[in-house]
């Protein structure tokens, strides 16, 4: 099982130097990816205040790949359905390049209805935006050439580069049906919400039967962690997922004013 953390960029307080700290302290403990989240426009309120901070994540991810070595940089998640396919495609390619393959491209279908609206975004068609940006990343990445027609995407000349030196590896997150779906279908990862192990089993099971005679998607989850419980129940609730067939275990440590104390501990408990 791997471990993995969540960096603490929900906040607007956070200072650059201290994102750098953390990612080479996740990095030096054994940590296989670091996550960064995103939000362009929330509303204002309880989501402003949380999410109004965020930095933009893949300008953070090219930062971060410049001051670390072997340390995956991801986005948990980016908003798909906000994004130009083509310049995501063109910025998501160019990061790959530059970090040596580090990069993983996790996507989402959004969930809070006002920021659709402030920024002109069709929120009830999320879903299946999202299927159609996944499909042309998909011919951009694996050196496809106009013309490439798709249901909302299309473009009749045209040359992409730089054309990614092996598979960029997507993401996708979610608990629904839906979901599962579009990972077998479209992903390399399925990053689960924690609703129990019994639960991430039988969703993990369901991926399974998906993707059955289809390379295999990796199977994760996502926890929070603030310091609230014990390091000894977290690490517990970490192995119990892995025995319920998580590959991969993200946590995100709460403020980022104890998130290196955290990191640590968690890695101690864990034998890392």
């Amino acid at each position: 099982m791997e471990l993995e953390m969540v960096l603490p960029d929900e906040s607007p307080s956070i200072p650059v130097r201290t994102l750098v700290e953390l990612a080479r302290t996740a990095e030096d403990l054994g940590y296989t990816t670091a996550w960064l989240p995103e939000h362009v426009l929330p509303p204002p309120g309880e989501f402003g205040a949380t999410f109004g901070g965020v930095y933009e994540p893949l300008v953070t991810i090219g930062h971060l790949a410049a001051v670390t070595e072997r340390l995956r940089l991801g986005t948990s998640v980016l908003i798909a359905p906000l994004r130009n396919p083509f310049v995501l495609a063109k910025q998501v390619a160019t990061l790959h390049q530059l970090s040596a393959g580090r990069v993983v491209l996790g996507l989402g279908v959004g969930w809070i209805e006002q920021e659709f609206d402030a920024v002109g975004a069709d929120y009830h068609h999320r879903g299946a935006i999202t299927d159609d940006v996944i499909a042309l990343l998909r011919h951009l990445f694996d050196g496809g050439t106009a013309p490439y027609r798709g249901r909302r995407f299309a473009y009749e000349q045209g040359v992409f580069a730089p054309v990614p030196d092996g598979r960029v590896p997507i993401m996708v997150g979610g608990n629904s049906d839906a979901a599962l779906r579009r990972a077998a279908r479209s992903a390399d990862v399925w990053q689960g919400i924690p609703d129990g192990p019994g639960a991430f089993a039988e969703r993990a099971r369901r991926l399974a039967e998906l993707t059955a005679g289809r390379p295999e998607v990796v199977a994760a989850v996502r926890l929070g962690w603030d310091g609230g419980a014990q390091v000894g129940r977290v690490a517990d609730e970490i192995r119990a997922y892995a025995e319920a067939g998580a590959q991969r275990v993200a946590v995100h440590f709460g403020d980022h004013g104890g998130t290196r104390e955290r990191m640590e501990a968690l890695a101690t408990a864990l034998g890392r």
